[in-house]
């Protein structure tokens, strides 16, 4: 694995665990869209990073030769080849790609339809409630370790069928599989196998004991008229895990840092209750959480530049966000921003399934918070931390109310 180097010029040496890059990345996108959209670094393995608009709706196009099978684009242990078929059944659909892919999303879309994810709603609220009844006399809390962590984990392994109280156990594993483990093999392959073991238990639970969650659903269901083998069900499961948790836990946190630093549209959504709908967008577009990783099975050429077989692609949705040839005024956030056309939830076949369940877990973090904690600021500011790697969100959040 790659040492933490000094980062010199960014069209050469971008690195997206760079802590000072993390604090605060939109002047790199800025500087990298407008000086090289499609820049390479050498570190972590190498990878190129696309950081335009356009280029991204375009380069989504390019499945499978630009293929989702190995969609993190730090290296693997082991001397793992980043092209073997192995990766691609880790967590299908994400990691298939047509037309294995398109049967496997049929399977899921049916749990994450709107009418579907708006049966959680009543669990959603009653857990924002409680989570705010647990800090609201303090007059203080960390938004995002005591509020936005505890929220997806949970309604996830509601989704589940899982008992609430292992739900820390969840974050724990995940933050070591996703993100703490991008730079940490041992980490990374310990918490691999503690979920997979987990899963594996919970999956025999529901053939000897089904009930109507997620798991024994997907045990009654059939796949290409046969039925759902238990690894494609614990693969999903892990999907399900890695893909649902870290990413709305950054989206919920870093809208809670946006209005406790910005006290004007904190008071327009106040005011405006009618805006929570746009402002979840706003803040979706502004700060997206995850940059989508590709592989390239073949050379592969796109405006004068090739990309070799075997070599990583970045896509940097959150950069793509703040592109100003589609976006009017685009580091600036709009709370009320009419024409919204974001790509936080990804582009192409590879969207995100689980984009109505994130939106839910959002509208109604925002909309309990908002209820019982109109006025609140941060307390301060120098001790924000932020995740680094494919997701980043606010991970340390002080505020004050």
């Amino acid at each position: 694995m790659d040492e933490q180097k000094p980062v010199g010029d960014l069209t050469t040496d971008f690195d997206i665990l760079d802590p000072d890059y993390n604090l605060d990345p939109a002047p790199t996108w800025r500087d990298m869209r407008e000086r090289c959209p499609i820049a390479h670094t050498e570190h972590w393995g190498g990878a190129w990073v696309a950081t335009k608009y356009d280029d991204i709706q375009a380069l989504v196009k390019k499945t499978p030769v630009l293929s989702n099978r190995q969609p993190t684009v730090f290296p693997l242990d082991d001397g793992k080849d980043p092209m073997a078929d192995y990766f691609a059944d880790l967590m299908p659909p994400l990691t298939k790609d047509p037309p294995e892919h398109s049967p496997l999303k049929r399977l899921l879309l049916p749990f994450f339809s709107m009418k579907a994810v708006e049966a959680h709603r009543s669990f959603t609220e009653q857990l924002c409630n409680e989570l705010i009844d647990g800090f609201i006399e303090n007059g203080a809390c960390d938004a995002a370790e005591d509020y936005a962590r505890q929220i997806s984990p949970r309604v996830i392994g509601h989704l589940l069928g899982i008992e609430p109280g292992q739900s820390d156990q969840f974050v724990e594993w995940v933050q070591g599989f996703v993100e703490l483990g991008a730079s940490n093999f041992e980490l990374r392959s310990k918490s691999y196998r503690a979920l997979r073991g987990f899963l594996d238990d919970e999956i025999a639970k529901r053939r000897e004991d089904p009930g109507d969650d997620y798991i024994s659903r997907l045990i009654a269901s059939e796949l290409d008229g046969e039925p759902v083998p238990d690894i494609t069900i614990l693969n999903m499961c892990m999907l399900l895990l890695v893909a649902g948790v870290d990413t709305t836990w950054s989206s919920i946190g870093s809208s809670l840092l946006h209005f406790a630093s910005h006290p004007n549209d904190r008071q327009r959504l106040v005011a405006e209750p009618e805006l929570l709908g746009s402002a979840v967008e706003e803040m979706l577009r502004l700060h997206s959480p995850a940059s989508a990783g590709r592989i390239a099975m073949d050379d592969v050429e796109h405006n004068g530049i090739t990309f070799e077989r075997g070599e990583r692609l970045i896509m940097s949705l959150p950069s793509a966000n703040r592109d100003p040839a589609i976006f009017e005024n685009p580091d600036e956030a709009d709370i009320g921003r009419e024409r919204n056309r974001h790509v936080a939830f990804g582009v192409g076949i590879h969207r995100c399934v689980g984009s109505n369940l994130a939106r839910l877990e959002m509208e109604v973090a925002l909309k309990a918070w908002f209820a019982r904690i109109p006025e609140f600021e941060l307390s301060d500011p120098d001790a924000v931390t932020w995740s680094a790697g494919q997701v980043r969100g606010a991970r340390t959040v002080p505020v004050k109310f």
